[in-house]
């Protein structure tokens, strides 16, 4: 039964005229026309709510598919109305969309399947899986006999919590004409001890509770470490993080990610802990989000969105707000063409006559507006700071931009440094707006030190091109104090990806000064292992002792700064402009 329907139906049957038009769903090829007007006439029948099924309804499905070969079912509710008829082929059948019936992770959907296998087969796989994606009532399979007789009846249901790895119970097969059960009084006795199991499950309201999946073709280190750094970004968004999936491929899968059998038990693992977010560690193209989408309702996230999310609760300036509305906007751009069938309908041309714009065609143009006034704005902000960077030209102030991975301590670290109070916290993103103090370095005089935003392995396209403006800061910097977490799991892995950025952004010619903080959570043999293997200064930006080492280093490696501009001035017999940033050779 994989996979399900995308189209989303008002109800499973057209309404017209006040009166109900039956549909029968799924495959019709090769079908008469008599054999079509039978099935719609089953949607005058009723089952009483204590039946399964009745004796005659049985029947009549059972010689029906005897006569045409195809599995036939029925979506039955609980007051025993048919909201469908579903025709497979002689293996599976495509169950609807169930957009009239309730959907829940706590309740069960409202609805039981009932359908015929030909050969007297008991449940498939996919008959169990779908029982447990889409929490239907009962899964009913009726046996049908090489005569078209009536054969076993084979049941399963949801359980209320996993027994040995499996989230339902198989019926023992019995003879259609022997099985008995209370159908209504059943239903309602597993729905009310499966809302009981789900007492103990309370999570705020609004807060997201995710179920995270990696997948990877690279090594198990590097995957490991991947979705360490995954759960630090949804734990910074707020998210309660109930499990975590591995799985390694020789290739990813171009529409699921994961396979297909995979996919499934994560499905029904994210249902059975309570999630209501599916979260990759790796960016989903528009193909496997639509992809994914088709066989669960749950919200799917990956990992660009994540970080957007960071950015714009964290956001505060007006700038800043601009800056990840715009990343935003561009990501979701791609994906506008797989929202619901809704974008499929045409607006009116002149006078309300004529085809018009598809709604896909307008929401299109109207993110493309905005993102031209976003950019528009975004172009005033840069004159504005331009305007600030030649004041400070003017007036020969050496500028330091401290640059890093994202929670490396550079708010500490600065705030430190210049007294200030700059929001700082043990977590990822926390500075996304770039924050300049003036501070003393004795034996040099007056500097002006930037804090700007950490940098992260794999930083989203999107995201890069609209902080441009915010990144282009660092141009004007006379050096970069690349500040580095010591403790990190690999510390080198971090100083590669923002030596990557940096060439990224064609700002790797700016001399750096290399510095690992957070030393103290270090023994004193690794921290100075560490120092030597990378060629830098260990510090710890919380220690008071350390900070006279910082500026006397700065002092250092400015005069050593001035001292080389200096020898390439009097080789060309120049004199250095005021404000000038100083260069490296």
């Amino acid at each position: 039964m994989f996979p399900y329907q995308t189209r989303k139906l008002s109800s499973l049957s057209l309404v017209k005229g006040g009166r109900c038009i039956p549909t029968v769903h799924g495959n019709l090829h090769g079908l008469k026309a008599n054999q079509i007007l039978r099935l719609e006439r089953l949607y005058r029948r009723r089952v009483p709510p204590s039946s399964v099924i009745t004796l005659e309804l049985a029947r009549v499905c059972s010689e029906w598919s005897f006569e045409t070969h195809r599995q036939l079912g029925l979506l039955i509710d609980r007051q025993g109305r048919i909201e469908a008829v579903i025709v497979g082929d002689g293996q599976e059948l495509v169950i609807p969309a169930l957009s009239r019936s309730r959907s829940s992770s706590k309740l069960l959907r409202g609805v039981r399947l009932v359908h015929t296998h030909l050969h007297n087969q008991p449940l498939t796989r996919d008959d169990l899986t779908d029982l447990a994606l889409l929490r239907l009532d009962l899964m009913i399979a009726i046996g049908v006999g090489d005569d078209g007789s009536l054969g076993d009846l084979y049941g399963a249901h949801i359980l209320p919590q996993p027994v040995q790895g499996k989230s339902y119970q198989e019926w023992h097969p019995c003879s259609f004409h022997r099985f008995q059960l209370h159908c209504q009084t059943f239903i309602e006795s597993l729905e009310d001890e499966c809302a009981r199991t789900c007492v103990g499950k309370h999570f705020e309201k609004q807060t997201g509770r995710a179920l995270l999946v990696s997948v990877s073709t690279g090594s198990v280190s590097q995957q490991e470490e991947r979705m360490e750094e995954l759960q630090e970004l949804v734990r910074a968004s707020g998210i309660v993080i109930l499990n975590v999936v591995f799985q390694r491929l020789h290739a990813i899968h171009p529409k699921y990610v994961l396979g297909t059998g995979k996919l499934k038990e994560v499905i029904i693992q994210a249902l059975q802990l309570g999630a209501d977010l599916l979260i990759f560690d790796r960016d989903l193209t528009p193909a496997q989000v639509r992809g994914i989408a088709e066989i669960t309702e749950m919200k799917v996230l990956d990992r660009t969105q994540v970080i957007l999310d960071i950015f714009a609760r964290r956001a505060h300036t007006r700038t800043g707000k601009i800056q990840v509305e715009l990343a935003q906007l561009r990501y979701i751009l791609p994906y506008l063409a797989q929202s619901s069938t809704a974008f499929s309908r045409l607006g009116g041309g002149i006078g309300g006559r004529g085809p018009g714009e598809t709604k896909l065609e307008t929401d299109r143009r109207l993110v493309h507006d905005r993102i031209r006034r976003l950019e528009k704005e975004l172009r005033a902000v840069a004159r504005h700071r331009g305007q600030q960077q030649k004041m400070r030209r003017r007036r020969s102030i050496p500028i330091v931009s401290l640059i890093g991975y994202t929670n490396a301590g550079k708010s500490t670290l600065f705030n430190a440094l210049t007294g200030s109070h700059v929001p700082a916290k043990d977590r990822l993103f926390e500075t996304l707006d770039p924050v300049s103090r003036r501070m003393f370095i004795p034996g040099w005089g007056e500097v002006i030190l930037t804090d700007t935003v950490g940098f992260i392995r794999d930083l989203p396209k999107d995201l890069l091109s609209a902080f441009q403006t915010t990144l282009d800061e660092l141009q004007e910097a006379d050096l970069l104090l690349h500040i580095v977490d010591a403790h990190a799991s690999d510390p080198g892995r971090q100083i590669k990806a923002v030596e990557s950025i940096l060439s990224t952004l064609r700002f790797d010619h700016l001399p750096r000064l290399l510095m690992l903080n957070k030393c103290d959570r270090l023994d004193s043999g690794q921290a100075q292992r560490l120092c030597r293997r990378y060629q830098a200064i260990g510090i710890t930006a919380t220690q008071p002792e350390t900070l006279a080492q910082v500026r006397l280093v700065l002092q250092k490696t400015l005069r050593r700064l001035e001292g080389m501009e200096q020898v390439v001035l009097d080789r060309h017999s120049t004199h250095r402009p005021s404000g000038q940033p100083l260069v490296a050779l």
